[in-house]
């Protein structure tokens, strides 16, 4: 763990077959294509047992170890730096062709199921086209967040100029590092959806560490997926976990749910928790995220006035929409995200926000002025450069929301989105620093001002090398993931403010890519309908190559050609 935690001690092999009734008829392409059980690691990567591991009793169900091979294209069907999806009979493989060399993965992200061949191949591995998440394709590992997991590795052989893929269906196996209970060491996760938590977790025992691992947090449920919630309002808890339960048990991961911690002893090594409760730790990562920002108007306390934290936030705000007047105070992208999903579920959606055009802030006007005209085609009313003066209730639930513009609109359950703390306040009594905004400042290695005193996550700034090692917070679901990780190997890509913004491709068209620059600098990207340009533009800065403004605005892009190899 990069000097973090206390060298690894042997870990103790339990296997456990995760099968619950309603998935025992849904079998898998395995890696293994020999027949043989596979080991899952905490993130998700496929192996065999080696002969000193304890494998677990013949599988119970006939024909789940069935192998099947194909040959699924000539040698020459594919250049260096190309990939193809293949059929395999039981589902298709991410065939990809590198430096004279055949590879087969898994052919969708494993984050929300991006198709990867529609994503960028580049120094040895390949790029999810949706989110950047990368892949090593010599061993399916997850190099780079989002997501948990790493792909299917499957072999690859070639005969008379044919290549050949093989695979194994096979039901899913946990590899759990068995905890030792309490003892002298012990890890203490503490967070809200518990992001950071959940990977430092999975990091430390695919390292080795087999004492007691604690997460702590004040939702619920199970780390989940929180993202998703604006997304997707009417998903259901399970349906967001990050891991199942069977997860937690097969890795001796403790979790304690609806837990507040109200301060941190850090003299006696020891969380201090509402209902008195006290828990000892030798080590502890903090990831408590922030708390959103609240309508201070008048009648802000009336009923059906949500901000979306937890799945039945959401679920609520779906349901109570439904046929009825949505009012989303807040144009960044949770709200946005809410008023699509809306669209098509209530009966009118209205969106209040301070800014001139939605993502002002984030994408620039021109960007955001192209897709407000998009959700306006999508019956979204917008009610722009003005804020909320009331919330208007009739028998305590909210019936209008009055604008300072003197507006009146119709609302039976108001959003409200944008505009977060860090949820530090816990900490004030404690010892743990915190800068003037509240934030917990850490160095390279994600360490606090405290010895064996971690942090991660949204309330953190840390020291950013691609900004001369200025501090910095990224609010952002995938610095959770990468900071989980408390390594050494953290490399991360940042670009704070822009002062210009080229437009390549369409506006109108809502087919474009939107080059985000810093003086000479291009220090970030987005695009619409113009996959993979974002990934293509990614493994260029990751490369450690500079793009210059000069470069973008001249519209042409074949200074991204032969990036692939």
């Amino acid at each position: 763990m990069g000097g973090c935690f206390s060298k690894p001690k042997p870990v103790e092999l339990q296997i456990e077959v995760v099968l619950p009734e309603k998935e025992r008829g849904k079998e898998e392409l395995s890696a293994g294509g020999k027949g043989s059980p596979r080991a899952y690691q905490g993130n998700g990567t496929a192996r065999h047992f080696h002969a000193e591991e304890r494998l677990p009793a013949p599988h119970p169900y006939p024909g789940a170890q069935d192998c099947v091979e194909a040959a699924v294209c000539h040698v020459k069907d594919l250049e260096n730096g190309q990939m193809r999806e293949v059929e395999l009979g039981w589902g298709k493989v991410l065939l990809v062709k590198d430096n004279g060399e055949f590879h087969a993965l898994g052919h969708k992200c494993p984050h929300y199921g991006a198709p990867l061949v529609k994503g960028v191949l580049s120094r040895g591995r390949v790029r999810c086209p949706w989110h950047g998440a990368c892949f090593n394709i010599s061993t399916g590992d997850l190099e780079d967040f989002p997501g948990l997991d790493s792909l299917h590795k499957f072999q690859v052989k070639i005969e008379k100029e044919k290549v050949y893929v093989r695979a194994s269906k096979q039901v899913r196996v946990w590899l759990g590092a068995q905890a030792k209970g309490r003892s002298e060491e012990s890890v203490l996760a503490q967070g809200s959806a518990c992001a950071a938590g959940l990977v430092c977790a999975e990091t430390l025992r695919q390292e080795g560490f087999s004492d007691r691992i604690v997460l702590c947090t004040l939702d619920r449920h199970l780390p989940y997926d929180r993202p998703k919630l604006s997304k997707s309002l009417d998903a259901q808890p399970e349906q967001l976990a990050l891991r199942p339960k069977e997860f937690f048990r097969a890795y001796g991961i403790e979790v304690l749910t609806e837990a507040q911690v109200v301060t941190v002893d850090v003299r006696n090594k020891k969380v201090v928790f509402k209902d008195g409760f006290k828990l000892e730790y030798s080590k502890l990562l903090l990831a408590p995220g922030s708390s959103p920002k609240t309508l201070s108007c008048k009648g802000k306390e009336v009923e059906n006035v949500f901000t979306i934290r937890t799945p039945e936030d959401a679920n609520r705000v779906v349901r109570l929409a439904r046929g009825r007047n949505a009012v989303v105070v807040g144009a960044g992208f949770l709200g946005m995200e809410v008023a699509a999903y809306l669209t098509e579920k209530a009966h009118s959606v209205s969106v209040v926000e301070l800014e001139e055009t939605p993502f002002r802030r984030f994408l620039g006007e021109r960007v955001g002025r192209a897709l407000m005209k998009m959700f306006e085609n999508n019956r979204v009313k917008f009610y722009m450069q003005t804020e909320v003066s009331e919330l208007r209730a009739q028998e305590g639930k909210l019936k209008e929301v009055v604008l300072k513009s003197s507006k009146v609109v119709r609302a039976d359950v108001c959003v409200r989105s944008g505009g977060k703390l860090p949820a530090t306040g816990f900490l004030r009594q404690s010892s743990i620093g915190l800068d003037s905004r509240g934030f917990i400042p850490v160095n390279k290695m994600m360490q606090t001002n405290v010895p064996g005193v971690f942090a991660a996550g949204d309330a953190v700034t840390f020291p950013l090398a691609w900004r001369n090692n200025r501090k910095v917070n990224i609010p952002h679901w995938q610095m959770a993931h990468a900071q989980g990780m408390t390594s050494p190997l953290l490399a991360l890509g940042y670009g704070e403010g822009f002062d210009d913004v080229i437009i390549q491709g369409d506006l109108e068209e809502l087919k474009f890519v939107a080059f985000y620059t810093k003086g000479d600098e291009v220090i970030a990207v987005a695009s619409m309908n113009y996959d993979p340009i974002v990934s293509k533009v990614a493994e260029v800065l990751a490369s450690g190559r500079t793009i210059r403004k000069r470069e973008v605005e001249t519209g042409d892009m074949s200074w991204l050609t032969g990036k692939g190899s």
